[in-house]
């Protein structure tokens, strides 16, 4: 008989049989779609797919599953070094911190609060992961804010900033860009209502503010790549990549969607990765170019 442990992970050392329609390819023999929150290292990517974690090679290719149980897991981010995985799981009725090799391994779990734990990222020194949690604030609809966790286990402990709901700190740790608040519903598109706020960019020593020049429009998913911050925004009518650099205030726009909108992104080894319509892109900061990533998940899963 095995044990809870030994059906919640699978150690991946290749693909696996297809038995349910959710592992499929596309129907015209295309890559895999409906990949979602992908996060990028310097040789692979890893995203969410059917309720679980998987990896492939940066040029894409057949996935590995690396987890494998009934319960959601999302926001999969990669260690500075690319060696550990971290990500949110929902493996005993509530959304807690894991972390994971990413060649594979049981997963471990930080966080054990009641409230929802949803990861952010790394420390840049890659000892502590950072999440955003409501445990701290009223019920029913507390306010969420910043914590880290020791990614060896240890006790979690609040950051400085009161309120923060989605961000990531910058490569010096000096900087996080960050959203404050979360929105009822982040797939509407076109919203200008009083849920939307700029993207924030404080110096975690002065608590210094600079925002990218907004209006109304709903921005969000920020990332960095040396001292820019690229973020989501639908400005333009579509929610594309765009970058602004803190220092000398430029503004630009990276992609130019006109059908899809760009729903999830982050950033590691110099490049984006970027979830639009229901596939993975690697974008390349420095040319402005980005690619389809052609990836293959299939999986044993339930019928």
């Amino acid at each position: 008989m095995k044990t809870r442990t030994q059906v919640a992970v699978v150690c991946a050392a290749g693909a696996l049989v297809l038995t349910a329609f959710a592992g499929r390819p596309a129907a015209n023999g295309g890559p895999t779609k409906l990949l979602r929150m992908p996060t990028v290292s310097a040789t692979q990517i890893a995203f969410a797919y059917a309720n679980n974690i998987w990896t492939v090679e940066r040029a894409g290719g057949m996935a590995r599953r690396l987890t494998s149980f009934q319960g959601q897991t999302t926001n999969p981010h990669f260690s500075p070094d690319g060696r550990w995985i971290a990500f949110s799981g929902e493996y005993a009725g509530n959304v807690d911190v894991y972390v994971l090799p990413a060649e594979g391994g049981e997963p471990k779990r930080l966080t054990w609060h009641s409230g929802a734990d949803t990861v952010q990222g790394w420390m840049p020194d890659g000892t502590s992961i950072v999440f955003a949690s409501g445990r701290a604030t009223a019920a029913p609809s507390g306010a969420p804010r910043f914590w880290t966790v020791p990614a060896e286990g240890g006790v979690e402990q609040p950051m400085a900033l009161p309120r923060a709901y989605q961000g990531k700190i910058s490569p010096t740790g000096t900087h996080v860009a960050y959203r404050m608040n979360n929105s009822w519903d982040d797939e509407r598109r076109n919203y200008r209502g009083g849920q939307n706020r700029p993207i924030w960019i404080v110096d975690l020593k002065t608590y210094d503010t600079v925002t990218p020049p907004w209006t109304d429009s709903k921005d969000m998913e920020p990332a960095w790549i040396g001292d820019t911050v690229y973020f989501l925004s639908d400005r333009d009518g579509v929610s594309n990549v765009w970058s602004f650099d803190p220092k000398s205030k430029k503004l630009a726009q990276v992609t130019k969607f006109t059908d899809f909108d760009v729903k999830t992104m982050d950033a590691g080894g110099n490049v984006l990765v970027f979830e639009q319509a229901g596939v993975i892109h690697e974008l390349d900061p420095r040319s402005g170019k980005s690619k389809t990533v052609p990836i293959t998940a299939i999986g044993d899963f339930r019928g």
